[in-house]
C-alpha cells in the first residue's frame, strides 16, 4: 500500500476503535455504563452492570473492532504471514501503527467525549491479528495474564503485567528469527512499550486501590476469603 493508504487506515482504525460497545450494549437495557461500578466502558464492567455473558460478547465486539482493521490493512499491505526479518521497518510501523490507532480509539472515544475504557480487549484483538509481528507477544502476554490473574486474583494488576511481557516478548520473537536486526526490533519493543505504558496509566486508579488493600478480587479468591 502507498504512504496515503497506510495513514487512511490508521483513521480508519482509530474511528472503528472508538465505537464504544460496552456503553451501547448497557444503554440498550437502559443502563448507564458510566455509573456503575467503576464507570469504565470495558467488558469487566459489563459483567457487573449485566452479567458475564454479555461482558464476553463484550470483549469479543472490542476485540473484534481491533482485530478488524489490522487484518484488512495486513491483507492489502500484503503483510500477513511476514516476518520481522522480511518486513521494512517503515511497513511495519505503519501496520502497528493501525493497531495503536484502534486501542487509542477505544481509550479517547470521540463518542464519549475522548473518554473511554481501558483497551486491553482492543488491543489483545488487534495485536493479535498481526500474524506473526506482534500475535506471538499478545500470546506470551496472554499466558502471563492468566497466571497472574490466577495467582493474585487481581483482574487489574493481571493486565499491567501482561502488557508489559508483550515487548519483552516482541524482542526475544525477534531477535530468535533469521535475519533480524535492530532495526527489525525496534518497531515492537516500542509500540510494545507504549502499549504497556498506557494500560498501565489506565489502570492507576487500581493500582492505588490495591496498595489501599481496597481493589476487589476475582470470585474464586472471594470464595477462598469467606470460609
Amino acid at each position: 500500500m502507498t504512504s496515503s493508504e497506510w495513514i487512511g487506515s490508521i483513521v480508519i482504525a482509530f474511528a472503528i476503535g472508538s465505537i464504544p460497545f460496552g456503553v451501547l450494549i448497557a444503554r440498550a437495557y437502559g443502563i448507564n455504563l458510566r455509573e456503575v461500578g467503576s464507570g469504565n466502558t470495558g467488558a469487566t464492567n459489563v459483567s457487573r452492570a449485566l452479567g458475564r455473558g454479555w461482558g464476553f460478547g463484550c470483549f469479543l465486539l472490542d476485540a473484534a473492532k481491533g482485530a478488524g482493521p489490522v487484518l484488512a490493512a495486513g491483507f492489502f499491505g500484503g503483510t500477513i504471514g511476514v516476518g520481522p526479518a522480511q518486513l521494512e521497518p517503515s511497513v511495519a510501523w505503519s501496520w502497528i501503527l493501525v493497531g495503536l490507532a484502534a486501542m487509542l480509539g477505544h481509550i479517547f472515544s470521540p463518542f464519549l467525549r475522548f473518554k473511554g475504557g481501558k483497551g486491553v480487549a482492543t488491543a489483545f484483538g488487534a495485536f493479535g491479528a498481526m500474524w506473526p509481528l506482534m500475535s506471538l507477544p499478545i500470546i506470551a502476554g496472554l499466558v502471563v495474564f492468566l497466571v497472574a490473574r490466577q495467582i493474585t486474583g487481581y483482574m487489574s494488576l493481571a493486565s499491567i503485567l501482561a502488557g508489559w511481557a508483550m515487548p519483552v516478548a516482541a524482542v526475544v520473537v525477534a531477535l530468535l528469527e533469521s535475519g533480524s536486526s535492530i532495526g527489525t526490533t525496534l518497531p515492537p519493543l516500542l509500540v510494545g512499550t507504549v502499549i504497556a505504558s498506557l494500560v498501565t496509566w489506565r489502570h492507576r486508579s487500581n493500582i492505588a486501590r490495591i496498595r489501599a488493600g481496597t481493589e476487589p478480587r476475582g470470585r474464586h479468591r472471594e470464595k477462598q476469603s469467606s470460609k
